[in-house]
Formats: C-alpha cells, structure tokens, sequence
C-alpha cells in the first residue's frame, strides 16, 4: 500500500521529507501501518538506502522485498538479439561475485530475464526500457537489444557497491523490489576524446568506452587529428603516421613549451591503424556507443602539413607541435597564427587529399555522421596567397572568411559521396553550409539557436556548460587551466533554449581536450563527477531536476568509483571563495556545492578547523596584510581541501566570479 505510492521524477525529494508527510497523514493510516507491520519497510527504504541511480530515471516506483542474487540464479533471454546483452551482464556479475552462471535462452521463469517486446511499446522508443525487481525475478524488457543495455546499467547501479569491483568479492547481493520505466530525453548523448594533443593508448580507449556506455552515453566523438598529433592511419598517405603522428618529448603547460631543435627526434605519439580502429568500434558498438570521427580542417591541421607541407598556403616545413605557443589571442575572440596551419582552400590537391582520407574514414567507422571540425581557421594566410585571391575574384566574394564556406562545402560534398553526413563546429555557419550538415555548438549557445533556426541539427556543447577539461574547483589547488566549470553548473545546463524548436536539439556533448591532460588517471579525474551530471542533462527529463538531490546519489557514486578503480575529482568538496569591492573595503563571499557542509576560516595566521569561526555571511576583511585559509566539515570530520589564499589573490578575485555558484 503505502510502500507501493508511486514516485514521480522527484522521488528523492520525496524521501527526504517523509517526516513532514507521516506527520500530515491521517491517522488511521499511521495505525493501519503500525498494526501491518510496514514501518520496518518504510524505515529500510530511508533517504539512506535509496537507490543512488544515474542518470535519474523517467518513474520510479518502490516495491516491498527484495531480490537475492544467488550461484544459481539463470539469465534467460527470449530472443537472439540479446544473446550479447546477456553475456555482458554474466561477465560482469560473474568478475565481481566469482560464481559461474549461466545464460539460456528461454520464455518467462524465474532469475534475470531480459526480454525483447515482441509488439514494439511506443512509449519508450528504441533506447527506453522497463525493469521489474520482485522477490522472485528481475525482468527487462525492452524495444531494442539498446534499450535492455541499458536496463542492465541500471540493474547494476541497484546492486551493492561492491558489483563494481574487478575480482570477486563478498558481499550481500540484495537487490531492491522496483519498477522502472526509463527512456532517454535526447538521441545524441555524447563524449569528446581528444586524441590528438595527448594519445591514448587501443586499450585505454576501450576502457573509457566502458565508462561513458555505463553513463548511458550513446556517441564517441574521437578527435583524432589536430596540430598536436595525426592518430588514424590512412593507408593511401603513409606520411600521415610516419611523420604527422610523432612529435618531441616535452613536459609542463601547454604552450609554453620549448620549440623543437635541430636533429631532435620526434618520440611521443602513436597512432590507430585500420585493425585498432575495427576493434574499438566493434567494442562500442556491443555497448550501443557509436564513435563519430573528427578530422579537423581546414584549421587545426598542423600535424597534416607535417607530413605534406604542400598543402599550405606557405607551404613552409613545420613540425608536429608538441605544445609551443604559435598563435596570439586577444581577448575578444580573434587571434593570429604565428604559423601556419591551414589547409589552401584554392589548392585541388587538398580536396584530392581529403577524398583519400575520408575514403578510408568512411570505410573504418559504420556511424551516420563524420565530423569535420571547422573550428578556429585563421584566414590571414589566406588573405596573402595569390591563388586564394584569385579563387575569391572568381567566386565574387570581397571577404576572405567567405573562403571557409566554399571550402567546408567542398567537404561536405566529399563526405556525402561516401555516404555519410557531416557535422561540424559553429564557424562552419559563418560562410554557409546546406542544412543537411549537423552544427555542434560550442561558442556558447548562439551558435546552435542560430542553427536551429535555419533548420539545422544541432547538439548543444557550449563551453559555459559542456568543457569537461575546466578547472573544476578552486584554482589555487587545482591543475591550471584558463577556465573553470563546476560541476553544479555542468547539471544547471538546459540544452533547449527558450522560444527554440526542441526537434532540432539532437542532444548535448561533453569534450574532453587534453592539453593539460597528460594520462588515463588525469582524464578521469577530469571527466568525473561532471560526466556523472551531464549524464543527467542529456537522458533524464528536464522536469524534477534538483541539484541537492543529485548531490546524495553523485557522493554515493564516489564509493562505487573507488571500488571500480576510476579516478575522480572530490572538487565538490571544497569551498567556494569569492571578493567584491564595497566601499573600498574588500568583502568576502563562501559557499559550497554540497549542501550540509559548513565553512571554517582563519584570517588571524592560524590553521583552520571546525573550532575557527563558521562562515554565515560575507564579511568585510580588515586591513593588513592578510591571508584567509579556509576548509568545509561535515560534522566533526574535515571533508574539503584546505585552501590558502593571500591578500593579493583575494583582490583579483573581485567582481570576477560566477555569481550563480553562490546560490
């Protein structure tokens, strides 16, 4: 009765304030419930126990009892399609109980059953999916083997933390009685991995792969070329890998490294070739993820004109960058390429040279869409060749940035001969492109209003909400990078904009650049907890979004990330300090993400811990020359970093700030 009410969206929120409902209930429901015994039940399904699901499902329900996994418990399958999906579940369960079981195919029964409706439920589409948990059976069903994949995601997530170990282990493997209906908000539920400025290795790849699938992300966008680095093997233009793939060693901030020097070998990089490429889209394709491959021109094309210096307007010899500043930003969104690294728009021999690599990117990736970058293509070498002059005189445009539009239309025309369609970066709107070409939005939102606007296809990635390689917590004990993006923000992101027609929103994308990101460990530590939230922006409904009740189920996904050996930031943890100037006096301003933490600060030279002074509003610094240092408690227990911030920094954080994380 009671236990079986159903949750909507905001089931969390219901528990969290079940107090305040007993209290408004009538009483002879409180006396049906202590005489029925169902007060053990109502306290076992506490706040405390709840299902920490991510991403959050459509509906909920709670049901009385709960299901044992045994040694003997069967998975059956009804249908051939989901032969696979029933082997990875085994394995899984199997790697972190140690017992053998065993998949049949088989009709109805008890144990794990995984189910292909037979009349296709509208409801829940292709991706969507039903789980029943009663004492007696866990039943999937499900449109499309895709949609029982994630069933299954969601089936572990329901397991105790200990399903996510790698050897086996003991534990009590409960499962609670639920009912689930689930479908995704969005098609295009993606992941960016940039390859090229730091490679990561076949395996690595696979690895990652596991991870977002686990997410319920549905696409892998592989940036796999870039100034930094050439990674996918073209077998027609072997010096892409021979030379465009190996750059020089160097260590420390990006750009501000040394140049090469004369005779130095080029050792760091690597590359796919056709059989590693195969074999990772193979492996997404079994955990419904499909890799949408970038090959970024005309800009960002250094490590090509390594290899075929010709293709440039200079045509001078560069060298694969291994993290040397070549470009100065201004501030205002233009820059200037100190060399260049732009393929010739006026040159036939650069579209026959596209025609050869999209041939074989084509051939390698079974995915609807090739992605063509289109990004940051610096036109002032254009401007001085006399062949780009000529090409415009003949086009009859007077603006050189109109030269972009021609060539990217060129390309689209190339990669549809091969039969797939082509999605790019916002500038490829600028010198107009048919509205057959898909538009990633990353220079904010603009971009992608415009887009849909114009009746384009559109996946929102603004840098505001989506870059996942932002500095994601205080500054001063963070990695550097130029920008920051918390991961409170990350799941504030609504990717359909007012007054916008929803039907050209395909979805959202999280990227991942990795300049600054030098290994597997470091990539993970910045992909979560904000992959964790965008997870949520991108399959959840927009309505029932609560960022305190994410906040309990993210900190409960920490433990099954420490049991899973993946590497994640603890940011969340850490206070939030920011000044403002008030009548020449210098204001302090805290918060944190998390909600039940409290703020403990020092202004005095002294260490702070819970007996410093609480932070309860802002408060005016003396003067002096005066450091703050400030930790969060959860309780008695210190949780966040310790931060020390002097005087100086305090001034320049002034006015400079997010507001919005102070809510």
């Amino acid at each position: 009765m009671f236990a079986q009410i159903k949750l909507t969206e905001c089931y969390f929120y219901y528990f969290a304030h079940m107090q305040n409902l007993l209290v408004k209930m009538k009483r002879f429901i409180i006396a049906y419930l202590l005489t029925s015994g169902m007060v053990a039940t109502l306290i076992a399904q506490s706040v405390k126990d709840m299902p920490a699901l991510i991403p959050r499902p459509v509906n909920m329900q709670l049901k009385e009892g709960i299901f044992k996994l045994t040694p003997n418990v069967k998975i059956t399958y009804n249908d051939e399609a989901a032969l696979q999906i029933s082997t990875l579940l085994m394995e899984r369960l199997q790697k972190a109980t140690g017992w053998q079981l065993k998949a049949q195919k088989s009709v109805g029964g008890s144990g794990i059953i995984l189910q292909i409706n037979r009349i296709p439920d509208d409801k829940i589409g292709n991706e969507g999916y039903y789980l029943k948990v009663s004492p007696s059976a866990v039943q999937i069903s499900a449109n499309q083997p895709a949609g029982l994949f994630y069933g299954i995601q969601t089936l572990l997530q329901l397991l105790p933390t200990a399903i996510e170990s790698n050897t086996p282990t003991y534990a009590n493997w409960y499962i609670p009685a639920v009912e689930i209906t689930d479908y995704p908000r969005f098609t295009w539920r993606g992941i960016m991995l940039d390859v090229s400025r730091h490679f990561f290795t076949k395996e690595e790849v696979k690895r990652y792969i596991d991870q977002i699938a686990r997410l319920k992300f549905n696409t892998l966008h592989w940036h796999l070329t870039d100034d930094n680095g050439w990674r996918i093997e073209i077998k027609s233009l072997p010096k892409l890998t021979e030379i465009g793939a190996w750059r020089v060693e160097r260590h420390g901030y990006f750009n501000m490294r040394k140049d090469p020097q004369p005779g130095e070998p080029a050792t760091y990089g690597g590359y796919y070739t056709h059989e590693d490429i195969r074999e990772i889209v193979a492996y997404a394709q079994a955990r419904y993820v499909t890799i949408v491959p970038e090959i970024d021109v005309p800009g960002h094309s250094m490590a090509a004109l390594a290899a075929y210096p010709e293709l440039s307007c200079t045509q001078q010899k560069v060298y694969v960058n291994p993290g040397t500043a070549f470009s100065e930003w201004y501030g205002n969104g233009t820059f200037k390429m100190l060399v260049d690294n732009t393929l010739n728009p006026a040159d036939e021999k650069v579209y026959e040279f596209l025609d050869k690599v999209f041939t074989e990117v084509a051939m390698l990736f079974p995915g609807e869409y090739i992605h063509a970058g289109g990004d940051e293509c610096y036109k002032g070498y254009w401007a001085n060749d006399a062949r780009c002059q000529a090409l415009m005189k003949q086009l009859k445009t007077r603006h050189v940035e109109d030269l972009q539009g021609y060539f990217m239309s060129r390309v689209e025309k190339i990669i549809r001969s091969k039969g797939k369609k082509m999605i790019g970066w916002d500038e490829i709107l600028e010198g107009g492109v048919s509205t057959e070409v898909a538009i990633m939005s990353w220079r904010g939102m603009k971009g992608g209003i415009e887009a849909a606007r114009e009746g384009h296809r559109v996946v929102m990635s603004p840098t505001t909400y989506a870059y996942l390689d932002y500095q994601q917590g205080e500054a001063s004990i963070e990695p550097p990078v130029y920008a920051a993006l918390r991961a409170k923000k990350v799941y504030s992101f609504e990717p359909v904009p007012p007054d916008t027609d929803p039907q050209y929103i395909m979805g959202v994308q999280g990227n991942v650049w990795t300049e600054q990101i030098p290994h597997f460990r470091q990539l993970e530590y910045m992909t979560y907890p904000r992959a964790w939230a965008l997870a949520e922006v991108a399959w959840s409904p927009r309505e029932g979004k609560n960022w305190h009740h994410f906040a309990t189920r993210m900190e409960k996904h920490f433990a099954r990330a420490s049991v899973a050996g993946i590497n994640y930031a603890k940011s969340v943890y850490d206070a939030i300090v920011q000044t403002e100037q008030k009548n020449n006096k210098l204001t302090v301003l805290m918060a944190t993400e998390i909600p039940d933490l409290h703020i403990y600060y020092t202004i005095d030279g002294s260490m702070p811990d819970n007996h410093s002074p609480r932070y309860g509003k802002p408060f005016e610094l003396p003067e002096g020359p005066i450091t703050l240092r400030v930790i969060t408690y959860r309780g008695n227990q210190p949780i966040g970093r310790l931060i020390t911030l002097p005087l100086s920094e305090l001034e320049k954080r002034a006015g400079k700030d997010d507001r919005s994380l102070l809510d």
